[in-house]
């Protein structure tokens, strides 16, 4: 069954704009056929398509169920974006799969990119959304001021994944208890300055490391999701 993104579907019971287009025009899809709705809340919408317009599909919800989060926990990630908008889209549409309840964009010190619209990503978001078979999309900040992410509170445990030698880190893996809240940030190509690393650890931020290698920023802020996803399948 098709599936399709209608954030405002309890009070206008028609596909948006561009979903009526693709229902339509692209997938040729009719009156009385079944389609399936996400309101990106955690509610899924079986319906029927009854006028089959390209800029207003109309349909009738036969049956709504809600649909929470497969995990029990909440998992953020902050991530400063890459130089290559392509690596920072790879990583949203990957952890959306995997599993997310949050994205922030940081601007750190030594930031590839200090501003990014987020338009693009959250289409990315959507489809990634659909494409898993979840009906919760995950939150989306724009970039934010490293400084005053840091200092913003959060219930659960939270990780900083930089890579000095010489500083006590001790793997993810480690650190985590399944069940927990977490929040990791992962910093940019050039990592985070000194300054960034002692200012999150002075606000309850737990030294980490991802593992031996070194890792590029989208694929750290990847194994950071999946790790926790891993361990909290093992408890």
């Amino acid at each position: 069954m098709h599936i399709f993104y209608t954030p405002d579907i309890e009070q206008v019971k028609e596909l948006p704009e561009v979903e009526s287009r693709h229902c339509i025009k692209v997938l040729r899809l009719g009156e009385g056929d079944e389609i399936g709705l996400i309101d990106g809340k955690g509610v899924y919408y079986r319906a029927v398509i009854s006028e089959a317009h390209p800029k207003r599909c109309a349909v009738n919800i036969l049956e709504t169920v809600m649909c929470p989060n497969p995990w029990p926990y909440r998992l953020e990630i902050a991530i400063a974006p890459t130089k290559n908008l392509d690596r920072i889209e790879w990583f949203a549409e990957k952890t959306t799969e995997i599993g997310i309840d949050a994205v922030t964009l940081l601007k750190c010190r030594f930031s590839e990119r200090k501003e990014m619209k987020t338009e693009r990503l959250k289409k990315i978001l959507v489809s990634a959304m659909k494409q898993s078979l979840k009906a919760k999309l995950p939150e989306l900040s724009e970039m934010t001021d490293y400084k005053h992410f840091i200092q913003r509170s959060f219930s659960g445990r939270k990780f900083i994944a930089h890579c000095y030698d010489g500083e006590e880190r001790r793997l993810l893996s480690e650190c985590y208890k399944p069940g927990e809240n977490a929040l990791v940030i992962i910093g940019p190509e050039g990592d985070f300055s000194p300054e960034e690393v002692e200012l999150a650890l002075s606000n309850g931020f737990e030294p980490v490391s991802l593992g031996d290698s070194r890792l590029r920023t989208e694929t750290a802020g990847i194994v950071a999701c999946h790790t926790i996803h891993v361990l909290n399948q093992k408890k």
